[in-house]
């Protein structure tokens, strides 16, 4: 498997100055505590947020009431944007895994931004990136066994959300089992095995709530 260049730099950093300030001219600020819900999954769109600071997980329920994660994002992405684009409910509920700063844009302005091409442009490069990932993923799913898959989301993690720490890298989004496991398709059991089994061969060290990847090439050996 061949591993994915981080990610593109976020809508926020695409805008030129002029769509920036038309950005801020038809927004607010929003703030949120760790553990609240920005958007509930099924409710109606009714603005957009871009997160200036902190980071969210998206989460769905499955029929079997699990909790399945599909993704986490981070300053400059947009969240709640496709409930505006097609007008229909939510796709996901959203949650604060910390202390959130947001920009707040109600539908109508949303839809004003995107008549502007610079803004559209932009989005556009953003949402394409995010079906890369998911496709991606499904690959991921289909073809690697558990501690492959977490393997390989947690070399995402390093890249998105990771901080140098020597030859180490500390992934600083606090993510628990039960989320790794709602992300990766699998049981707490399974990833608890793929992290010990990870941990055994000298890749990863975790605490509660950290992990400090210790041989990203080696975990990448592993994804394949």
């Amino acid at each position: 498997m061949t591993r994915e260049p981080a990610s593109p730099a976020s809508v926020l950093d695409l805008l030129d100055e002029a769509d920036r300030r038309e950005l801020e001219r038809r927004s607010g600020r929003r703030r949120f505590k760790a553990g609240s819900t920005l958007m509930h999954e099924g409710s109606r769109g009714a603005e957009v947020l871009m997160l200036v600071s902190g980071r969210v997980k998206a989460s769905v329920t499955n029929a079997d009431g699990r909790e399945v994660v599909l993704g986490f994002g981070g300053p400059g992405d947009l969240v709640g944007e496709l409930a505006l684009i097609d007008d229909r409910a939510r796709s996901s509920t959203v949650e604060a895994l910390e202390e959130v700063e947001a920009i707040a844009v109600s539908a109508p302005d949303f839809r004003a931004l995107l008549a502007r091409p610079g803004f559209a442009g932009a989005l556009l490069r953003s949402l394409a990136q995010r079906f890369r990932d998911v496709d991606r993923r499904r690959i991921e799913f289909a073809s690697a066994q558990t501690h492959g898959r977490v393997a390989a989301r947690l070399l995402e993690l390093a890249d998105r959300h990771g901080e140098p720490d020597g030859e180490a890298i500390v992934i600083t989004l606090p993510i628990s089992q039960e989320e790794l496991a709602g992300w990766t398709g699998s049981s707490r059991e399974a990833v608890a095995k793929a992290l010990a089994t990870l941990r055994d061969l000298d890749l990863i060290r975790t605490e509660r709530r950290r992990i400090t990847v210790l041989d990203a090439a080696g975990l990448m050996r592993q994804s394949a």
